[in-house]
């Protein structure tokens, strides 16, 4: 387990679920995914065990990064979503593992939504370091893409 001694405490979430967790984040932030965080829901939800968010600047990185941590579920864990929700607009997307959910949303959808308020209570689960890199990226890409007047491609 990645949790440091306090977090663990709090963290009722399954071993399989963490697993699920941070094998989906790595391969998040191997596509440049931003701002990728995971919570621990386990004891406000019966439906699930944890959350994961993360989040592109633009409809096809949300879609790539979809793909990579399907795949990669897949191959490493042999993990299948029963349900994967979104893919006609590409712009908040969801993975159900079951044990885990994913969404994957446009920096525009996650600014709006703000799913991190929800959850704001439950256990923030640790990450792989990659994925806790890109804490503050969107609001970094946002800033450049600003003064560049660019569309939100990736930078």
């Amino acid at each position: 387990m990645s949790q440091t001694a306090d977090e663990s405490l709090h963290v009722t979430a399954t071993d399989r679920s963490i697993e699920l967790v941070n094998a989906a984040a790595q391969a998040a932030a191997d596509r440049l995914a931003h701002d990728i965080i995971a919570y621990d829901v386990s004891d406000v939800l019966s439906i699930t065990d944890a959350f994961l968010l993360a989040s592109a600047p633009n409809d096809r990185q949300v879609k790539s990064i979809v793909d990579e941590i399907e795949e990669r579920l897949l191959k490493d864990l042999g993990a299948k979503p029963v349900r994967r929700e979104g893919d006609r607009d590409a712009r908040w997307i969801l993975l159900d593992y079951v044990d885990i959910v994913i969404h994957v949303q446009h920096s525009e959808e996650r600014v709006y939504y703000a799913l991190e308020r929800l959850w704001k209570d439950c256990p923030e689960l640790t990450l792989p370091e990659d994925a806790q890199k890109t804490r503050g990226k969107g609001e970094e890409h946002a800033r450049l893409m600003g003064a560049d007047g660019a569309d939100g491609e990736l930078s």
